[in-house]
């Protein structure tokens, strides 16, 4: 077979056209209009031919059907969830990579926009925490900005439309409180702290502290107590009463640029203890001592300081009947089925109804 390929030669390559047998000649019709025919001229001078044609893997009806069937996808958009002011949140739960997810976040902010959504909030895990940096620099146009951070997550806002920015800011405040604690004896329990403001100052002062996240304010008052002097019992007594509430203008200092640029909101709570056992923290307090009320409130740092002498002033009014305070009365609410306390002068409100 091989040795018979130079035999054929001269007729597939002649230079002379006409003298191709019919044979060749049905082959060469044979070639599509979309193939191309090159001719080469040799050095024996016979003409090489080259047939180029490309290959059609299907027709152009085929490949249109599949793109409009097959191929065009919906983009994947982030899971959200609307809020009660026209707003989206996002709750981030699974790993991604950068890239991959601005690409859904833009789709997802396009698609936002046109069902007239305002505000998207996005909640970051500390897992994902590699996202930040895709978040605050998606476009030139789109930055997310950090509004609050809790321990195990970051919150990231970003405001759709091209009107005034109305996402509310951060919480503004954080809730003090002091516990004014006295026994039969009229001796109030003091404390003198081994860290912050008033450590190495020789000063007594009632058990204070932070109330937490969902704690109400009489009960972080009774789990101060506990904490900082080990007094128990507080909370079965049903003579809790507010004592102060001061103004900023009253406190000026505590008020604001207290903790973070935060504002600060301090309560004073009187309870009466069941036991008078003191087992005193020793990571914060230094002394803790029932201590006589007058011998308190004649403490020249308490004296010298108006918001310290007017507590003291407001609990001495107390003790003799003549302050009667806000008291914290449990109140329902049509926003939820939570039980919350307002905060009033009971008495007061009860003599004039």
């Amino acid at each position: 077979m091989l040795r018979s390929l130079p035999k054929l030669s001269p007729l597939l390559c002649s230079a002379r056209t006409t003298n191709i047998p019919r044979f060749l000649a049905n082959s060469l019709r044979f070639v599509s209009s979309a193939q191309t025919i090159t001719r080469t001229k040799t050095s024996t001078g016979r003409i090489a031919m080259t047939i180029r044609s490309p290959i059609r893997l299907m027709s152009s009806s085929t490949v249109s059907s599949i793109t409009a069937e097959d191929h065009v996808q919906q983009p994947k958009l982030l899971k959200s969830t609307d809020d009660d002011h026209d707003g989206v949140i996002v709750e981030m739960d699974q790993p991604m990579d950068a890239a991959t997810f601005v690409l859904i976040l833009r789709s997802s902010i396009s698609h936002w926009k046109q069902l007239g959504k305002k505000g998207v909030w996005i909640k970051l895990p500390i897992h994902l925490a590699s996202l930040v940096e895709p978040l605050v620099k998606v476009t030139t146009l789109i930055s997310f900005w950090y509004h609050h951070a809790e321990p195990k997550y970051l919150m990231l806002v970003y405001w759709i439309p091209e009107t005034a920015n109305t996402i509310p800011v951060n919480a503004t405040h954080r809730v003090g409180i002091g516990a004014f604690v006295m026994n039969e004896k009229r001796e109030v329990l003091v404390v003198q702290e081994n860290s912050g403001h008033f450590r190495g100052s020789g000063v007594w002062k009632f058990p204070t502290g932070v109330v937490d996240q969902g704690e109400d304010i009489c009960v972080a008052a009774v789990r101060e107590v506990k904490e900082e002097t080990g007094v128990s019992n507080l909370v079965a007594l049903p003579i809790k009463s507010f004592l102060y509430f001061p103004s900023e203008y009253l406190i000026n200092r505590q008020s604001h640029k207290s903790f973070f640029d935060k504002s600060d909101l301090f309560f004073v709570c009187m309870m009466r203890p069941l036991s008078s056992d003191i087992q005193k923290q020793r990571l914060e307090i230094e002394a803790s001592r029932w201590m006589p009320f007058e011998e308190y409130s004649a403490q020249p740092f308490v004296q010298k300081h108006d918001l310290l002498k007017y507590i003291s002033d407001v609990c001495s009014a107390k003790i003799d009947g003549q302050y009667s305070g806000y008291s914290a009365v449990s109140t329902s609410s049509s926003f939820s089925d939570q039980k919350y306390y307002l905060y009033l002068n009971a008495g007061a409100l009860k003599s004039s109804l």
